[in-house]
């Protein structure tokens, strides 16, 4: 029957950037068609409590009413698996496992209620795909939705071609100071900016486990542009031995009227108002980015120098390893140059949690430093916001070769700055002031870099017109839910 609803179970990953790009993208499916009906299952993080933002979010997610789109949190293990600061990815994956059961328990639940339609399949993260599992208990196919983008898939995908097929030691290769051709990338990739679990035996395993599952899936969703990462998808369709990839993007969460944005400074949104046009540069490094107090005043120092004016969240480091979110200061002078406010007093404002979609989309912006998450760069590029690109973990050091080398829409502070998130004692690089001032000038001035950023921007802003590339994906994506309902 035309009006029968096909269900759809999602489960995002614990992490505030996988579980908004996943509620945008559940959300554009239902809009699309309205026989599609969505319940979204929600894993805690460990240690929510010490993680205001996410903790909100979630809490808000509860008591959110999106038509066709229903929101279960999970129980959690009163003995969770103790997490390994060394081995944080596996450690993440067996905290994920544990949620099995419960997801088990509850999609047989649903299924019994009268009227809750037919399961058409599982939607996961990369991060949870032992949950293919369980969807094959029930005898239903699983979609992964790949938060990042088409390139890095196809990495992750040819970690398990080089070891498995071609006999190649990854974790030696990984480790040499060397460029690598990879089917994703039309120029080499240094080994520098390769993402840093294949760089360890523990890590590495991590993620052949995870290329050999994402095979299983039935197809898989990628937040990008056909436009955007041309090369990068071609490769991927070329590949027979993978599930089949829809680019969908960009799936962005642009509403700045509720959710996370009532954490605005708007007093920041005001000063913005009296700048002049795509002259200020906006520093942000994402929800967990945070600097040191050596590193904070580097930055402050360039800033200062080059006479740009600034908007400048910035975030304490945390205090509570097992969540590694930042939370912000009282009074950022204690970290900050001696008299650096008062001389900047005009021309800068410090602030702390902002908004970044309602920032960047202000006209007063004219350069964007940031840590290089996917989201984040996708939200530059719909914007027109030239980058200058500071990765600091998980695959930014790719996402920023991309952006910088390989497509020519970003200028390069550091492409292989790297951070511990899980051992504040461990050694990071000091960026200096001159390096970041070399970076902030070259990001206001480079015309070039400009002009294929706001190019891009209309490509972006196309792609999901009627009619164009990723309106089109999703309608592919859509009429394969309704083969499996029928």
């Amino acid at each position: 029957m035309a009006n029968t609803v096909a269900q759809l179970i999602f489960i995002p990953a614990p992490g505030m950037g996988h579980m908004l790009s996943t509620i945008e993208i559940a959300k554009l499916l239902v809009n699309r068609d309205h026989r599609l009906s969505i319940t979204v299952l929600i894993i805690k993080p460990r240690g929510m409590d010490s993680g205001l933002a996410i903790t909100s979010y979630i809490e808000s997610l509860a008591k959110s009413t999106i038509d066709r789109i229903s929101f279960i949190q999970l129980p959690q293990d009163e003995t969770l698996p103790v997490h390994n600061p060394k081995d944080p990815l596996t450690s993440n994956k067996e905290f994920i496992k544990t949620h099995c059961k419960y997801v088990r328990n509850v999609v047989a639940e649903l299924a019994s209620q009268p009227g809750s339609g037919h399961l058409a399949g599982f939607v996961v993260d990369f991060f949870c795909t032992c949950m293919i599992d369980v969807a094959n208990e029930f005898n239903v196919p699983t979609y992964v939705f790949f938060t990042s983008n088409a390139a890095f898939l196809g990495f992750i995908l040819y970690v398990k071609t080089l070891s498995d097929d071609l006999n190649k030691d990854v974790l030696e290769l990984s480790n040499l100071d060397t460029e690598v051709s990879l089917p994703g990338f039309v120029k080499p990739v240094p080994t520098k900016v390769f993402w840093s679990p294949v760089k360890t035996r523990e890590g590495l395993n991590f993620v052949l486990q995870c290329s050999r599952k994402l095979r299983e899936a039935k197809a898989i969703m990628v937040n990008t542009v056909l436009e955007l990462e041309t090369h990068a998808m071609e490769s991927l369709s070329s590949d027979t031995n993978i599930p089949p990839v829809y680019p969908v993007g960009p799936v962005l969460n642009l509403d700045t009227s509720s959710g996370a944005t009532k954490l605005v400074d708007d007093d920041a949104i005001k000063w913005l108002d009296s700048q002049p046009p795509s002259s200020v540069v906006f520093l942000c490094f994402g929800s967990m980015g945070s600097f040191d107090e050596i590193q904070v005043k580097e930055i402050a120092r360039a800033l200062e120098q080059s006479g740009h004016r600034f908007l400048w969240s910035l975030r304490r480091p945390p205090s509570d390893l097992t969540t590694r979110i930042p939370s912000d200061y009282e009074d950022p002078s204690v970290v900050l140059p001696e008299g650096f406010m008062e001389r900047t007093c005009g021309i800068g404002k410090v602030i702390g949690w902002v908004s970044q979609v309602r920032v960047l989309g202000h006209n007063a912006i004219g350069g964007f430093v940031s840590h290089c998450g996917w989201n984040s760069l996708l939200e530059s590029l719909w914007f027109g916001v030239p980058s200058a690109t500071w990765p600091i973990y998980a695959e930014q050091q790719m996402n920023a070769f991309e952006m910088v080398v390989e497509l020519g829409l970003a200028v390069e502070i550091k492409l292989d700055y790297l951070k511990n998130l899980s051992d504040p004692k461990a050694t990071t690089v000091v960026v200096t002031a001159e390096e970041i001032e070399s970076g902030i000038r070259r990001l206001m001035k480079d015309n070039e870099v400009r002009t294929k950023v706001k190019e891009m921007s209309e490509k972006s802003r196309s792609a999901v017109a009627e009619g164009c590339s990723s309106y089109a994906s999703v309608g592919r994506l859509i009429e394969d839910f309704m083969m499996e309902k029928s």
